[in-house]
């Protein structure tokens, strides 16, 4: 309803006066999610005839849009209402499925029309969201790189350049992007569709997402199995950068010769432990999540030994890693300076569920991230 008036309608008209056969679908949720209800509600709606989606709206509305777009054979354009996430260039769709926040194969758009006057009516936290998700592109770069020294993940440079640029340039505008001015909204719509480019160019996320978005997947798939309003995924993903950067603080701070000695000391929690933790912190969702988490419960010591013995011969990289991540305090800063909440209570988040999340997000993910280093060496 609420990016039906921002310009769904306008677009709704436009669309008939050229003579196209316009069909509108307005969702009446409050707390529209990106789920089976959302997709059945937009097929209810199709028929037969050709047709083209234009998805008018932010996030949610553009993944159902392109979920069901690319599972129809059809094609979509976007429109956004607000600049608050990267995903409106992705070729991939955050739906849940069962409760499990799963990043799921679709398709780009094959247009965008962004107008910058209408995303800097959005609302405010909407604006910060964005910001949010942008900054997140350090964190998510250095764990991109870690996870190359790690386990052999292909790791692109023109690509992640790319990416962290785009956050960079949100930086440098991070007041004007704070005080909505038209200015600061181009500069983050353009690097938000810079970054869905990025994941298009590299055919997975990982350019734009590593632990801080496993700390927000955990906080979404919670309040999405209780029922309780959503908070917006690039606020939770800002907050999450937080303590990503705090623990590649921990990982720069660590002299080489202990990182090297806590490495090689490492052992693997047994299965049963690992499953159980599992159980505990995802409840119904627990089966996905542990299958999703397979190549590490089923690690055995060799492959162990493996991954640590890269990680100790690769540790003068990733002590250049982390000292290139903006340091905890920093990065709270500039969110702050963009609207973004840096506590928990803004965010409607209690500190038990901060701390399940800093504690078992990196289940949620085959990716090794700076979560895992950090449990690994015992630190964070």
């Amino acid at each position: 309803r609420n990016t039906w008036a921002a310009a769904g309608a306008e677009a709704d008209r436009e669309l008939r006066a050229a003579g196209l056969a316009a069909r509108a679908t307005i969702f009446e949720e409050p707390d529209l999610a990106p789920d089976a209800r959302g997709v059945f509600r937009l097929l209810v709606d199709d028929d037969p005839r050709e047709r083209l989606y234009v998805a008018v709206g932010s996030g949610t509305v553009t993944d159902i849009a392109r979920f069901v777009a690319h599972r129809t054979g059809r094609e979509f354009v976007s429109l956004p209402t607000a600049p608050s996430v990267d995903a409106y260039s992705s070729i991939v769709a955050a739906m849940f499925f069962d409760g499990v926040k799963r990043s799921v194969g679709a398709c780009p758009p094959i247009a965008i029309f962004a107008d910058p006057a209408v995303l800097a009516a959005a609302p405010r936290p909407m604006i910060a969201a964005g910001f949010g998700d942008m900054l997140a592109k350090l964190t998510a770069d250095a764990d991109w790189r870690l996870g190359e020294i790690a386990q052999g993940d292909a790791y692109d440079a023109a690509i992640a350049a790319r990416s962290v640029a785009a956050a960079r340039a949100c930086v440098a505008a991070a007041d004007s992007i704070g005080a909505a001015e038209e200015a600061g909204i181009g500069a983050l719509i353009a690097a938000l569709v810079e970054s869905g480019t990025c994941m298009a160019l590299a055919g997975n996320s990982r350019p734009a997402s590593g632990a801080e978005h496993l700390y927000a997947h955990y906080w979404e798939m919670k309040l999405y199995r209780e029922g309780r309003p959503p908070i917006l995924h690039g606020l939770k993903s800002g907050f999450g950068t937080i303590e990503a950067a705090r623990l590649w603080e921990a990982v720069r701070s660590l002299p080489a010769a202990e990182a090297r000695a806590r490495l090689s000391a490492c052992e693997l929690p047994p299965r049963e432990e690992e499953s159980a933790r599992i159980r505990e912190s995802f409840g119904p969702e627990a089966g996905d999540v542990a299958a999703a988490h397979e190549r590490f419960l089923s690690m055995g010591r060799g492959e162990l030994r493996r991954m640590t013995g890269a990680l100790a011969d690769g540790w003068d990289r990733i002590a250049a890693i982390a000292a290139s991540v903006p340091g905890p305090a920093e990065a709270a800063s500039l969110l702050a300076r963009a609207g973004c909440p840096t506590e928990a209570s803004a965010l409607g988040l209690g500190a038990e569920e901060v701390r399940l999340a800093y504690r078992d997000a990196h289940y949620l993910r085959d990716r090794f991230t700076v979560a895992k280093l950090a449990r690994i060496l015992g630190i964070g």
